[in-house]
């Protein structure tokens, strides 16, 4: 987590809101990434997804049955569910996001009971660290 902390900050300092992903599988980072949306302008940009596009294209497979997502916030109902297409291991985050979380705050995507796969799910990692720097970011946009 400390590392998706390192690129929610890059994030952060580029003028996007700061979330960071990290994958890691056999023990091993395989990609990180964060929030892209503006600079790519791509409503799609969102640090999740940007890290689950290089680990597929790395394995050069869409399934991704033994990746574990590290990421600092809660994810969103698109990224939760790319990741149970992409049969994501295991989702780690940091922080809840009573706003928009798809991981149990708002909706649970990931544990929907129609879904075919439902990844592990450890929540609360770093939390106040990765719930500060967004509320520092977010207090220094008003």
């Amino acid at each position: 987590m400390q590392l998706a902390l390192v690129e929610a900050r890059a994030a952060g300092r580029s003028g996007e809101v700061p979330i960071g992903a990290v994958a890691v599988l056999d023990g091993q980072i395989i990609a990180r990434g964060q929030n892209r949306s503006i600079r790519d302008s791509d409503p799609t940009a969102h640090a999740e997804i940007v890290v689950l596009r290089r680990v597929a294209r790395r394995l050069k497979n869409y399934r991704l049955n033994d990746v574990v997502l590290y990421v600092t916030i809660e994810p969103c109902a698109m990224c939760a569910g790319a990741m149970v297409w992409a049969r994501v291991k295991t989702v780690v985050f940091g922080a809840l996001d009573p706003k928009a979380g798809a991981c149990g705050s708002v909706m649970n995507v990931l544990w929907h009971p129609a879904s075919n796969h439902r990844p592990k799910l450890l929540r609360g990692i770093l939390e106040n660290d990765c719930r500060r720097l967004l509320q520092q970011f977010f207090r220094s946009r008003r």
